[in-house]
């Protein structure tokens, strides 16, 4: 183990509060691409974004039909989580781990075991589905099997409306309830581990600074520089699922 994953492992032993922020990148070791890295579904194709627009979405047939297919095609209904992820529930149950935020829709985290009441799903999950007419909400697969089955854009069957998953898409606002709990987790932390997330996208990123101004240490673990590594008082660069294991066992 080299020194600064003895010395954060250490930090996290002595922690009675620790905030985990993750992103895309802890889960592409379970096979689900993130989206901004060198090799991310929209750094190869931009066009991509588009899928996730709102008012596109709303306006326009042809890319919800392109949007359905790619949630039934989507990795993460064979994905499974990885060391990085059950790393993260060891810490829960030691008693350590205060709040999960995830900027992840595929909901692998709880999966892996957590507790549902501590992940807060910041960008919604792709497990779920929502009429944007009648506000009806749902289970994903049964919807996916119509689109399987042949629906291309499978509407609301108690209203008729257009459906979407339960994800928060660019030009939706977020759900303030939700951000008001990440940024109470992160006032109230002692330190905040920030894991596989590029830390671009606000208001979450802002959680890094806050987090530090309350006093808590700030650990973050991404394969690309951040911009809050200058403020951070660690900054480890490997494989998340070798790292988290590592600092997450603790001794006690």
């Amino acid at each position: 183990m080299n020194t600064v994953v003895e010395t954060v492992a250490g930090w996290m032993n002595a922690a009675t509060s620790i905030v985990a922020l993750t992103g895309a990148g802890i889960s592409t070791e379970s096979g689900i691409p993130d989206f901004r890295g060198p090799q991310g579904v929209w750094t190869r194709d931009p066009k991509a974004e588009r899928l996730s627009n709102i008012h596109e979405y709303m306006q326009d047939p042809e890319i919800r039909k392109l949007s359905w297919q790619g949630r039934a095609n989507h990795p993460a209904w064979q994905a499974q989580p990885n060391p990085g992820h059950r790393a993260l529930v060891a810490l829960e149950r030691r008693g350590k781990l205060r709040a999960l935020v995830t900027q992840n829709i595929d909901g692998l985290h709880q999966a892996a075991g957590h507790e549902s009441a501590r992940v807060i799903e910041v960008h919604g999950t792709m497990r779920d589905v929502i009429c944007m007419a009648c506000g009806w909400r749902g289970p994903a697969g049964p919807v996916l099997d119509r689109v399987r089955a042949g629906e291309a854009d499978p509407p609301c069957q108690t209203c008729g409306g257009i459906l979407k998953s339960a994800t928060i898409s660019f030009g939706q606002a977020l759900v303030p309830e939700v951000i008001d709990a990440a940024s109470r987790a992160a006032r109230d932390a002692d330190l905040l581990l920030a894991v596989g997330t590029s830390l671009q996208v606000y208001p979450v990123a802002g959680l890094v600074p806050l987090a530090k101004s309350s006093g808590a240490r700030v650990v973050i673990v991404n394969a690309e520089p951040t911009p809050f590594d200058d403020i951070a008082d660690a900054v480890i660069r490997a494989p998340i699922g070798d790292v988290l294991p590592s600092i997450c066992a603790g001794d006690d």
